[in-house]
């Protein structure tokens, strides 16, 4: 397989990824967490309580992909982080989602001045 066939397959199955696992990613961009933090940080966003049977099979899937790893913090607790993949999957989007919006100068501010209010 060649480094185009690739990254042709990763930029597809990153396309192919929910929004649920997609904000699974945005999460753990901040820094490695263990499975109830995410879930936490979820539960924020969407406002309501996030199933373990849903989280953990989001979290296995994102694993298998090469997005995310997964270390053992003791028996009970794993830890989750962010690969390099998982992060150019981020770029990625956050490019395609960027070359949609920023249309005019205006918008290009709007962008730059929540990226300086986040820093």
């Amino acid at each position: 397989m060649t480094k185009t066939q690739t990254a042709v397959e990763h930029d597809s199955v990153v396309r192919d990824l929910t929004a649920f696992q997609q904000n699974i990613l945005f999460i753990l961009a901040e820094e490695p967490m263990y499975g109830l933090a995410i879930k936490g940080h979820l539960e924020t966003y969407y406002g309501t309580e996030v199933n373990h049977g849903r989280l953990y099979p989001n979290l296995d899937d994102l694993v298998e992909m090469g997005l995310v790893e997964k270390s053992e913090l003791d028996k009970r607790t794993n830890q989750y982080e962010l690969t390099g993949d998982g992060h150019a999957a981020l770029l990625d989007q956050f490019d395609w989602m960027f070359s949609k919006f920023v249309a005019t100068d205006e918008r290009a501010a709007e962008l730059t001045d929540l990226i300086d209010a986040n820093r």
